[in-house]
C-alpha cells in the first residue's frame, strides 16, 4: 500500500477508441506527474533494511486483511482458500529504529521514488498526492478536520471550500497493526487525475490517520482493484471515469522503470514496450487483480507452477505461500532461509538466480538488480532476495506481486477484457 520504488510517473490519456492484443499506439499526454522521494529497502551502504522490510510487510498484511473484511462484507462470502487472518503487528523495537531514523530523513540520500501522483479533489480543486495502488479499491485523503500530528504533515480536504462537494452517509474505517486507524466520513466530489475529470466520485476524507503514514510522503490511496474490495462500496476512480465516458478505453497501464515511468489512464503506450501484450483471465471471484496459472523458474528449471497472482503496485516486493516460497530457493544455488520470522531469504551475491514468470506464454525475467534487495551485512557476501514467504490469507496456491516483478515488464489492466497483460519492455 505504501511501500513503492523508482523514478518519474507521468499519467497520460490514451484516445484510442478500443483496446487490443497487439501494440496500441500512444496519444498526447493530459498532464505530467512528478513523484516524491521515499527510502528503498536497500541502505545507502547497499546492505537490506530488514526494519523497514518488516515495517512494509506489516503493512502489506494487513492491507490485504482489511480487502478480505471487504470482499466478504461486499459478497458475503470469501473464495475458496481465502482466510480473514489476525491483525498484524509492528515489533515496539523495529518502531522504535524506524522512529530514531525519521529524524535524519532530510538528510538521508538513500531514497528512491514512490508510484505517485497530483490528483484534484473539488471545485477548485485541491491537490493531493496519492499512491496508485492495483492493490485496494477505494481514494482517500486526510481532511481539514484531522489535527493530528500525521494529518499536520499532509495536505488536507476542506469540503466547505468545493462547491462541488457533497456529504453522504457511512463512514470509512482501516485498522493498522500499530494499533491506530485510517478513518472518517464520505463524500464525493469532482476528482481530476491528469485531466481525466469525474464528477461525484465518492471517496473518503479521513479525520485520523495512522501514524504509520508519519515519514511517509503521500497524502492518500487512489485504489484501482474492482469495486469488491471497496471498504466504501463505491466505484473507484478508474470505472467512475469509464462509466462517465472520460476514458476511450477501458484499461490502463503501468510502466514501472529507473525513468520516465508511467501510468497511462485509457490504453497502453506502445514506445513503452515491444512485440504484443499477451493477455490473461482474471478471476473476478476475489476483487484483485488475480491471474491463474502461473509458473516460477529458476533458470532452466521450473520451481513451482500452476498458482494464482495478485498483480499489486501498491506492494513492495514480492510473496508466495511459505511451502511454495521453500521450493523454489530449493533450486537457487547457495540459497538460505535469512530470517525466518519474516520469510526473507539470502543467496550468493555474486550468483543472483535467474528469475522468470510465465502463465503458459512468453517467459517474462525478473532482472538481477530488481531481485536484489541489498547484502545481508556490510561487506557480506550473502544478498536478500525481492521474494519472501508469507501468509496473506489468500490461500495455499495465491502469490503476490509487486513492483519487484513490475518492474520488469509492461502491464496493462484491462477492465474491457477482464484480464492482465505482460509485454516485454522495449530496449
Amino acid at each position: 500500500m505504501f511501500a513503492k520504488a523508482s523514478l518519474a510517473l507521468f499519467i497520460t490519456l490514451s484516445m484510442l477508441a478500443s483496446a487490443s492484443a497487439s501494440p496500441l499506439q500512444p496519444q498526447q499526454a493530459r498532464g505530467p506527474i512528478a513523484l516524491p522521494k521515499r527510502s528503498t529497502l536497500t541502505k545507502s551502504d547497499g546492505t537490506f533494511d530488514l526494519d523497514k522490510a518488516i515495517a512494509q510487510t506489516v503493512a502489506t498484511k494487513n492491507k490485504h486483511r482489511q480487502n478480505l473484511i471487504n470482499l466478504q462484507n461486499n459478497t458475503g462470502s470469501l473464495p475458496q482458500g481465502f482466510e480473514i487472518k489476525p491483525l498484524a503487528s509492528l515489533p515496539l523495537n523495529i518502531q522504535g529504529n524506524l522512529n530514531k531514523r525519521q529524524a535524519e530523513a532530510l538528510t538521508d540520500e538513500e531514497d528512491d521514488k514512490e508510484w505517485a501522483g497530483t490528483v484534484s479533489i473539488g471545485t477548485p480543486g485541491q491537490k493531493f498526492l496519492v499512491n496508485f495502488d492495483t492493490g485496494s479499491s477505494d481514494l482517500w485523503i486526510p481532511s481539514s478536520s484531522c489535527t493530528s500530528t500525521t494529518c499536520s504533515q499532509k495536505s488536507t480536504y476542506d469540503s466547505s471550500s468545493s462547491s462541488t462537494s457533497s456529504k453522504k452517509s457511512g463512514t470509512f474505517s482501516i485498522q493498522y497493526g500499530d494499533g491506530s486507524t485510517v478513518s472518517g466520513p464520505v463524500f464525493s466530489d469532482t476528482v481530476t487525475v491528469a485531466g481525466i475529470q469525474v464528477s461525484k466520485q465518492t471517496f473518503s476524507a479521513v479525520t485520523t490517520l495512522s501514524s504509520t503514514f508519519a515519514s511517509d510522503p503521500i497524502d492518500g490511496i487512489l485504489g484501482l482493484a474492482f469495486p469488491a474490495l471497496s471498504n466504501l462500496k463505491a466505484d473507484p476512480f478508474f470505472i467512475t471515469a469509464n462509466s462517465q465516458g472520460a476514458v476511450d478505453s477501458n484499461e490502463f497501464g503501468f510502466y514501472l522503470a529507473s525513468s520516465k515511468s508511467e501510468l497511462y489512464l485509457g490504453g497502453a503506450n506502445s514506445n513503452l514496450y515491444s512485440g504484443s501484450i499477451e493477455y490473461h483471465d482474471v478471476d473476478t471471484s476475489s476483487g484483485f487483480w488475480q491471474i491463474t496459472g502461473a509458473s516460477i523458474a529458476s533458470g532452466s528449471t521450473t520451481a513451482v507452477s500452476d498458482f494464482d497472482t495478485v498483480i499489486d503496485s501498491g506492494t513492495t516486493i514480492m510473496y508466495g505461500p511459505p511451502s511454495a516460497v521453500k521450493e523454489f530457493y530449493a533450486q537457487v544455488s547457495g540459497a538460505k532461509l535469512y530470517d525466518s520470522t519474516n520469510g526473507f531469504y539470502s543467496f550468493p551475491c555474486d550468483s543472483a538466480p535467474e528469475v522468470s514468470f510465465s502463465w503458459g506464454g512468453d517467459s517474462f525475467t525478473v532482472s538481477s538488480d530488481n531481485f536484489n534487495l541489498g547484502s545481508t551485512s556490510s561487506g557480506a557476501s550473502t544478498c536478500v532476495g525481492a521474494l519472501a514467504a508469507q501468509d496473506l490469507g489468500l490461500g495455499d496456491s495465491t502469490w503476490l506481486l509487486g513492483d519487484s516483478w513490475m518492474k520488469n515488464v509492461y502491464t496493462v489492466f484491462s477492465f474491457a477484457k477482464t484480464a492482465v497483460g505482460f509485454a516485454k519492455l522495449s530496449s
